[in-house]
């Protein structure tokens, strides 16, 4: 796998603040820790995961996408594109990332994974925020000592270098984004980040109500 690079140097993209943000939903796992079952589609409180994250998601954006690859009638009558991953075996949600950083008809692209159906509503306000305070090519979560990659606001600049690293074999989403010069932000309520990776995750929240 190829080591990843130093950070690049300034000058950096234009911060995000006032400009058009594409969002986009990543729903294009094989759901193995779901029995191979689509994972974005599993229901909290009767509403498909994917769905809870892209109705959070889309008052924060200029326009919304869905990365899925499987099922796209069901997410494309949620009214919003479907696009999958171009790249053979589903190599990752990096792979849903770079097509969306191909895609985006904007500069930026909001990210989040589909089994994060707590997200505050200034979650994309946050990061741009923190891009305009200190530039950088992406913003990504930090809340409760975890690091959420996945949640994250990425220049339209990455599509190359990301699509380089998979190229080589790499996969991990913290290690890319070490290469790279990302800012890291705090939220402060880390249930807001809770990720609903296994049935029995998605069964505690029903339990506890997570609406």
């Amino acid at each position: 796998m190829t080591a990843p690079a130093s950070p690049p140097a300034p000058p950096f993209p234009p911060a995000p603040l006032n400009q058009p943000i594409w969002g986009v939903v990543l729903a294009g796992g094989l759901g193995r820790r779901y029995g191979g079952a689509d994972k974005g589609l599993q229901c909290l409180g009767g509403v498909p995961l994917a769905r809870r994250v892209a109705l959070t998601l889309a008052p924060q954006v200029s326009a919304l996408a869905i990365n899925a690859n499987r099922h796209p009638d069901i997410y494309g009558a949620w009214g919003y594109p479907v696009f999958g991953d171009q790249r053979p075996d589903y190599p990752g949600p990096l792979a849903g990332l770079l097509e969306a950083l191909g895609r985006s008809p904007y500069p930026w692209v909001a990210a989040a994974p589909c089994d994060t159906p707590f997200l505050p509503p200034d979650l994309v306000a946050r990061l741009a925020q923190a891009l305009a305070e200190n530039p950088g090519e992406v913003a990504a979560v930090r809340s409760g000592g975890r690091e959420h990659p996945l949640c994250c606001l990425c220049s339209t600049t990455l599509a190359a270098p990301l699509g380089a690293y998979l190229d080589g074999g790499g996969q991990r989403v913290l290690a890319w984004l070490a290469s790279r010069a990302t800012r890291w932000v705090e939220f402060p309520d880390p249930e807001n980040f809770r990720n609903l990776n296994t049935p029995a995750d998605l069964a505690a929240a029903d339990l506890g109500k997570g609406q």
